[in-house]
């Protein structure tokens, strides 16, 4: 036969193919299923049905009838498609039997029971298909939208809204006017204390009578210092004013031991100034 005549016999089939009526077609296409729980998808979408109330021995029948045309027309069928159609064989045959004779037979699993096993599966299948679906038909990004070359950040917008009540108003309106108050000046108290020079001219006043070791502490307060005077200030005064005497060679000053009573005397290496007249 020529390549024309192959051709003829083409057009010719194809076009005895669409004269048919619907349930009288016969389209084979297996390469386009995913699977044979796919092509029982296909099938039982035919019955007009929903998948719950697909009838499985109507199911199974279509698609033994399938694989057997699929057969004959010396077209190659994947081993899980020859897999699904022994099963669904023998599913036809435990839905044909009665259920007392399927008992007496000891099968472990009811053909109901299987049925509605794969008309759930059934459903599932067509749940996830039709998800698929509308996943491709939503827009893809960089297909169906693209987004901006130069993208703008955000403005943000702050809107104030005050929930304050009249007590928090009074209490940062009274917090306000503590702050403007004027603050408080430090004014240092002048303390009065025993001026050096006149520690050194009450010693000197009293040097003539300090011919034996004397403390300090037993000079006691110089004439005319007013009361106000701290005692310290003038123990302090005092020692100070006997150094320098002692620099001078007018007075000396001993301590036996540390934080122990300082004394003094006049310098013994000279004579006792006579006292004025």
């Amino acid at each position: 036969m020529s390549a024309h005549d192959g051709d003829e016999t083409l057009a010719s089939a194809a076009q005895h193919a669409d004269d048919a009526a619907p349930d009288e077609q016969f389209c084979v296409d297996v390469t386009g299923y995913e699977g044979p729980l796919h092509l029982l998808l296909d099938l039982a979408r035919r019955q007009k049905v929903d998948l719950i109330h697909v009838s499985i021995l109507e199911l199974a029948e279509q698609y033994l009838a399938f694989i057997l045309e699929a057969k004959s027309k010396r077209i190659d069928l994947a081993a899980d498609y020859l897999l699904m159609a022994s099963w669904l064989a023998w599913l036809k045959s435990r839905l044909l039997l009665p259920k007392a004779e399927s008992a007496k037979e000891g099968e472990a699993v009811d053909g109901d029971v299987l049925a509605r096993r794969l008309s759930f599966r059934l459903k599932r299948l067509e749940a996830m298909r039709d998800g698929m679906k509308q996943l491709q038909k939503g827009d893809v990004t960089g297909r169906d939208v693209f987004v901006r070359g130069e993208p703008q950040l955000a403005t943000v917008i702050r809107k104030t809204r005050y929930n304050a009540t009249l007590y928090d108003l009074m209490q940062a309106f009274g917090n306000i006017q503590s702050r403007r108050a004027t603050p408080k000046r430090h004014v240092v108290q002048r303390q009065p204390v025993l001026a050096l020079e006149n520690a050194r001219k009450s010693l000197k006043k009293l040097a003539p009578r300090l011919d034996d070791w004397a403390t300090i502490r037993s000079l006691g307060r110089p004439e005319g210092e007013p009361d106000e005077t701290p005692y310290r200030s003038i123990m302090a005064s005092y020692l100070s004013a006997a150094l320098e005497l002692t620099r001078d060679h007018a007075m000396e000053v001993r301590q036996d031991r540390p934080m122990s009573d300082v004394y003094l005397r006049r310098a013994q290496d000279e004579a006792p100034p006579q006292a004025a007249q």
